[in-house]
């Protein structure tokens, strides 16, 4: 499923071709993804301006005047800027035609993402008024991840993967950060100490920027704008590499469970946390 930082890097490689250009007309081929699209866009977004195109946690915000279109790219979905000649392939689902001649289409073979129209402020559309903040910004800091950890039994992990404590921290993010932070995944989180959580802050910033410096991870679906995969995966510490030893003391890496997703970690780093 595309993250944070591959949401980021499509938003870096979609803005320049569609920031300042008029929508001509969207093309709908199957409008059944997570949520219906609405047949009414054929009417409301010719002849708009995409003002801006902007990340708020997963989705992407194409702004025009009128109100914004959200996007999600689901668990397969990809957005890529083509020639308007480009001949349409299987799960081309929908295309926003520009007048410069390009047109930004969407290709989702498992039909998980979302496109949405909304004319109200964001901040108070269901999907966003309860999202922590921006991982990459000055409003994540230890001083308000601490007060979302006091007094919660959930593992730290659980913790960093909610929106409402911080937005677009993923599975694979996730388990680099509490390593380079040095923190077992089960570690209840409101065990942390100061100096843990100022770690923990630090090194989700810095796993994320870096992955989105190498345009994002590709595992399965995962493509740039320009039909690259992204190369962090090839920077990856503990995730997906059970069994094979540590980067720093040479165990090998664990996997567990935990709700549902895989964890990996280092004994030798980050202890040997027991539940019982």
């Amino acid at each position: 499923m595309p993250e944070l930082p591959e949401v980021e890097t499509t938003k870096k490689g979609i803005q320049p071709k569609t920031t300042g250009q008029v929508i001509q007309s969207i093309v709908i081929r199957n409008g059944s993804l997570r949520w219906p699209v609405d047949n009414a866009l054929s009417q409301i977004l010719p002849g708009l301006v995409i003002l801006s195109v902007e990340r708020r946690a997963k989705y992407l915000l194409l702004a025009t005047a009128s109100g914004h279109i959200i996007i999600h790219l689901g668990m397969s979905g990809n957005l890529r800027v083509l020639p308007q000649s480009t001949p349409v392939r299987k799960h081309d689902h929908i295309d926003l035609i520009l007048d410069n001649g390009w047109l930004l289409r969407y290709h989702d073979p498992r039909r998980f993402g979302c496109w949405l129209w909304t004319e109200q402020p964001l901040n108070q559309h269901p999907l966003f008024k309860h999202l922590g903040p921006e991982p990459l910004t000055a409003a994540f800091n230890a001083e308000t991840l601490s007060q979302q950890l006091v007094n919660r039994t959930l593992a730290i992990k659980h913790a960093i993967m909610q929106n409402t404590v911080v937005v677009g921290v993923g599975n694979i993010y996730a388990n680099e950060a509490l390593f380079m932070s040095k923190i077992h995944p089960r570690r209840p989180a409101k065990s942390l100490t100061a100096d843990e959580i100022a770690a923990l802050v630090t090194a989700i910033k810095q796993v994320l920027s870096n992955a989105i410096a190498q345009g994002g991870t590709t595992l399965k679906d995962f493509l740039t704008p320009d039909g690259k995969p992204g190369y962090f995966e090839q920077q990856l510490q503990v995730y997906g590499r059970v069994n094979q030893p540590c980067i720093h003391c040479r165990k090998p890496i664990q996997k567990i469970i935990q709700n549902q997703r895989a964890s990996y970690f280092c004994t030798g780093c980050q202890g040997d946390f027991d539940l019982t």
